[in-house]
């Protein structure tokens, strides 16, 4: 409040234009305005300060607002590139897991050979079929080396062959 409202309150009081027995302030619209219009100036200066600080702060987070947006989209990008790394480790984790049943079941022998199991049996029959392969094989080689130390003639070999099987 200022001090001239005080005066004037006080000297309203002195003159007697109010009774004594009435403990009413008396105020004129005069005086209100001149307070409202002491305080508005005042008032307006810390509403700016509080405007411009908002307005600073809401600059600040608009200029934040793209390298956020390039933030994320490198994350995202970096999480698509772990996701396809992780599924691709677990492909090759299940081939060696593949591959360890099947050493395992060839080498452990607590585990039972005659087992219903479609991998191990046709692993034995490849296996036995190679050994076939093999013993015929060492047969041609040695028939052949044979044909060459005795210097016989393919040609005369093949059409005795012939001959023998037509007639």
């Amino acid at each position: 409040m200022s001090f001239s409202y005080l005066k004037n309150k006080f000297k309203k009081k002195k003159e007697g234009e109010a009774k004594p027995e009435d403990n009413r302030e008396i105020i004129k619209l005069d005086e209100l305005e001149q307070e409202a219009a002491e305080e508005t100036p005042q008032r307006t200066k810390e509403e700016e300060e509080l405007l411009t600080q908002v307005m600073t702060r809401v600059n600040e987070i608009e200029n934040d607002i793209p390298r956020i947006k390039v933030s994320i989209d490198t994350l995202k990008t970096q999480i698509n590139e772990l996701r396809e790394e992780i599924d691709r480790l677990d492909k090759v984790i299940k081939d060696v897991m593949v591959l360890y049943e099947i050493v395992s079941q060839q080498i452990n022998p607590f585990k039972d050979v005659d087992s219903s199991n479609p991998l191990l049996s046709e692993i034995q029959e490849l296996s036995e079929e190679i050994e076939r392969l093999k013993a015929e094989i060492a047969q041609i080689k040695s028939d052949l080396r044979l044909l060459v130390i005795d210097g016989m003639d393919l040609d005369d070999l093949i059409y005795e062959a012939m001959s023998e099987g037509g007639a």
